[in-house]
């Protein structure tokens, strides 16, 4: 009767999820399939997702073959390599309405366990073998580890950062290999240049990678419009050996970000740079897409089984939105309503995490606004006053009520364009409550919140610019290199979740973040000195797999003689060029200025101003890599591996050399004690980061 009714349970949440149920029915046998490899068969290869103590979700993809109808696939689940012991077994149809991929649900699996899986049709052609890992039970302790990713552009480089990771775990013992890739989102990038448009993006070969049935160009890039384009960036991404061997190697959990729908979109409204436009039926063709590729647990507003029944909707303009900037236009909600990808996922006694979708419900960008064009200045590309940004994001709230007319800066008054508006959300209202809700009723020692955008300041001390300096900034007080539509940004919306977490005494909680393309470590405090500095979380954001970074953009973008490139890039005696950008933030303008009259380091570093991050301990704005987390009960580290600039593909077994391993350690803090971090560069030389 229990095993009825377990049974029961899991076929509904199958059906939730879309997918078929693959049971153990008794004891495990050999396999009695004829299995002949054929991966051109499975183009697309295997792979797994959101593992549970319990279950994991399997996929493929295997398209009918011209003139012939489509095969039906048997699904297997063993617990060796060989097959020798199958669990379990089902069977489902690839249908052209899926783009002839295929969902399995496995469950009643073992925790903390290491399952194979493969599908093969009735004429015995197969496709790879993938492997996958349970997770630990409620009550498992055992330490654990994964890695986080971010940001792989195939357009522009190569996924050199996961043979690395393949490499390195395959040699380690079982106990201390990686349980999950936590994918945080830019799984691709749906602008794509074609190499007749763009030859060259910076110093990298634009690779040819797609080309979209249906595109809308912009400027010299194009873009996705239906269902078929986005499953062909899809494709065209999983063709490549290095992603499709680590979706055959680990189970991962996928949140997408902004490229997944459009580049600069939010909710269902996207800008290539002519102005906001409404875009409904491309965020349901970017949903279905997603659904169909990426295994996981989520929510669609259908129930139909193994389908993603795309809503009926069209581009229509948003005019009405609620005081939280949700557009209320019913287009818009029905596009959003057709998937819900946030979720939590416990795993073991010590880890829950919990995942956010920070594009979706978000509120539009308070700076995305023409008035904020006159918070700039060439002289210092990227830069932005924070006293500026902290007024236009707290909007009428700010000064207890009572806003600033107008923004003093460069010696004029530019009108304050939010001073009758709330603060802007990313979560929106639902998910916030239920984001909080997650961390207050979470019993593990670390609260891991996958969240696609970061939080940490990058601040730089424009006030302490020498008289001599080649430039002056024509504001007041500190600027700042973030603050763009991530959470530096939406400060407010910050500082609510931290007071949240300090006022419940909630310990143990961790950010894990993307999108920067930039490794950061630090610790989480609403306000910085000179105001009240009180730490209460910790984050980490990983580097991205290959897309190109901010100092690479100033490497290439700002002219030789440019009168303030210093603070960014400079050139070494021995021709290296130099990250300075990552010195400015961590020590200040007066360490960057000293390296470039001096050339000495430790010169440099003898002029660090200790006021102005008092809570990074590394950030380095070129990074390329990943992010491995492993916990305790009382520890957690994070180690960020650091490859060199994936701008060919890595020839060797390891995907090629490293920059650098740096491994950053906390302790469980206790309510009211402030979170530590303390360094350790494992391998190489962080580049001027530490």
């Amino acid at each position: 009767m229990v095993e009825t009714l377990q049974r029961r349970q899991f076929l509904a949440a199958a059906v939730a999820m879309g997918a078929a149920l693959a049971w153990p029915a008794g004891l495990a046998t050999a396999s009695q399939l004829k299995w002949i490899e054929r991966r051109d068969l499975y183009p697309e290869g295997v792979a797994s997702g959101d593992p549970a103590a319990d279950s994991v979700i399997l996929w493929t993809r295997r398209p009918a073959q011209a003139g012939k109808p489509s095969a039906w696939l048997t699904a297997e689940v063993s617990e060796d390599e060989a097959f020798t012991r199958v669990i379990a077994t089902t069977r489902v149809l690839p249908k052209a309405e899926n783009d002839w991929t295929v969902r399995v649900l496995a469950g009643r699996l073992k925790p903390a366990s290491v399952y194979w899986y493969r599908f093969t049709d009735e004429a015995g052609m197969g496709s790879r073998i993938g492997r996958t890992i349970t997770a630990p039970a409620a009550d498992d302790p055992r330490p654990i580890s994964f890695t986080f990713v971010s940001c792989q552009n195939e357009n522009l480089g190569y996924n050199n950062a996961y043979r690395r990771m393949i490499f390195d775990d395959s040699r380690k013992p079982q106990s201390e290999q990686l349980g999950f890739v936590l994918h945080l989102g830019d799984f691709f990038y749906e602008l794509v240049w074609y190499p007749e448009d763009k030859a060259t993006y910076y110093a990298r070969k634009v690779r040819d990678i797609v080309r979209y049935p249906n595109t809308e160009k912009h400027e010299d890039f194009h873009v996705p419009v239906k269902v078929e384009d986005y499953r062909a960036i899809f494709r065209a991404y999983l063709a490549d050996p290095d992603l499709a061997d680590a979706r055959a190697r680990w189970p991962f959990v996928c949140m997408w970000d902004n490229h997944e729908f459009s580049w600069q979109g939010w909710q269902t409204l996207e800008n290539y740079g002519a102005g906001v436009v409404p875009a409904q039926t491309r965020k349901v063709a970017a949903a279905q897409a997603w659904f169909e590729y990426q295994p996981a647990r989520v929510k669609k507003a259908d129930a139909d089984w193994n389908r993603f029944t795309a809503p009926k909707v069209t581009d229509t303009a948003i005019t009405s939105f609620d005081e939280h900037g949700l557009g209320q236009e019913p287009n818009n909600l029905a596009a959003i309503g057709a998937l819900t990808l946030y979720r939590a996922l416990p795993y073991g006694k010590n880890v829950d995490l919990i995942i956010t979708d920070n594009r979706s419900y978000r509120s539009k960008d308070p700076t995305d606004a023409p008035e904020a064009e006159a918070l700039g200045d060439k002289n210092f590309p990227g830069l932005a006053p924070l006293d500026a940004l902290e007024i236009i994001d707290a909007g009428r709230t700010y000064n207890d009520g009572k806003p600033p007319q107008t923004i003093r800066f460069a010696g004029k008054g530019i009108p304050n364009w939010r001073k009758d508006k709330p603060p802007p959300t990313i979560l929106g209202v639902v998910q916030k409550q239920w984001f909080l809700q997650q961390l207050r009723e979470s019993k593990a020692a670390w609260k891991l919140w996958g969240n696609s955008v970061g939080s940490l300041d990058a601040r730089v001390d424009v006030q302490n610019l020498p008289r001599d300096a080649a430039a002056k900034w024509p504001g007041e007080g500190y600027a700042t290199l973030t603050g763009g539509g991530d959470w530096s940004g939406y400060r407010s919306e910050r500082g609510e979740i931290l007071d949240f977490v300090k006022t419940r005494g909630i310990t143990g909680f961790a950010s894990l973040a993307g999108d920067r393309h930039a490794f950061f470590a630090g610790v989480l405090s609403k306000d910085l000195p000179p105001r009240s500095y009180e730490p209460v979380a910790i984050e980490f954001v990983t580097g991205s797999i290959s897309a190109p970074g901010f100092a690479e953009a100033m490497e290439y973008k700002l002219p030789k003689d440019h009168p303030m490139r210093a603070l960014y890039v400079q050139q070494a005696a021995n021709g290296d060029v130099l990250r300075t950008v990552n010195l400015t933030a961590r020590h200040g303008v007066q360490a960057s200025l000293t390296l470039a009259k001096t050339g000495d380091q430790k010169a440099a570093l003898a002029q660090s101003n200790a006021e102005v991050s008092p809570h990074l301990s590394f950030i380095d704005w070129g990074g390329h890599g990943y992010t491995i987390i492993r916990t305790s009960s009382d520890t957690l580290q994070a180690e960020f591996v650091g490859i060199e600039r994936p701008i060919t593909r890595g020839e060797t077994a390891d995907g090629g050399p490293l920059a650098y391993r740096v491994r950053h350690t906390a302790k469980l803090w206790r309510a009211g004690e402030a979170p530590r971090l303390e360094q350790t560069v494992v391998e190489g030389t962080p580049p001027l980061s530490t």
